[in-house]
């Protein structure tokens, strides 16, 4: 499968993502090309212009799972086979309602997820995670368990593990089948990074974290 919807990751930082991205600014064009020119002035060595950074391939998606169909609620992969060390990038995709993991390019999970309400919508952007809590209870929704957790925003906004059913929704949290979450909970550190996206597609060869 060459491409999927997916759904950060935003992000491809989907990403991601892979909406949320910052593009290069171009360089401006002088407004003229004339220029006066004394004698007894010196000439100024024109600027160089500053080379271009090369793209790291380490956020260039290498491989995407084979999964076939659309991801059911409750239905979760993981294959790490063939991926090797590097940053982990995960992307979140709000239409899709699908949660994918990569590993130096290599897609190595992706699941089925349950998202916010319009009330309570799941929101959009790039998110670090800032705390990570393998038995962390809410202590803004009744103390209902959120095993695996992974905060991304101040407000609550967490990746849990979760009963993943249709008809089930969060209070904007990203909740995933309880095994799935157990997997990326083992793989991510603090700083790690989040895209939360709307439709965006990602195929071989793009870019998670760039335009």
């Amino acid at each position: 499968m060459s491409a999927r919807l997916l759904l950060a990751s935003a992000a491809p930082a989907v990403a991601a993502i892979v909406g949320v991205l910052v593009m290069a600014a171009q360089p401006s064009t002088p407004a003229s090309a004339a220029a006066t020119f004394h004698p007894a002035a010196p000439v100024a060595t024109p600027a160089k212009a500053a080379p271009k950074v090369a793209e790291d391939s380490a956020f260039v998606i290498k491989r995407i799972l084979p999964i076939e169909g659309a991801i059911k609620y409750g239905e979760w992969h993981w294959d790490e086979t063939g991926a090797p060390a590097g940053p982990i990038v995960i992307t979140v995709d709000l239409d899709a309602r699908v949660i994918s993991v990569f590993r130096d390019g290599y897609e190595i999970g992706a699941a089925a997820v349950l998202l916010g309400t319009e009330d309570t919508p799941t929101p959009l952007g790039v998110f670090p995670i800032t705390e990570k809590d393998k038995d962390h209870v809410s202590n803004i929704y009744t103390g209902a368990p959120m095993p695996y957790m992974q905060r991304l925003t101040n407000d609550g906004i967490t990746l849990h593990g979760s009963e993943v059913a249709k008809g089930y929704a969060s209070h904007g949290c990203v909740g995933m089948p309880d095994d799935f979450a157990a997997k990326l909970f083992a793989v991510t550190k603090l700083g790690d990074k989040v895209y939360i996206t709307r439709g965006k597609q990602a195929a071989m060869g793009d870019n998670l974290v760039g335009a």
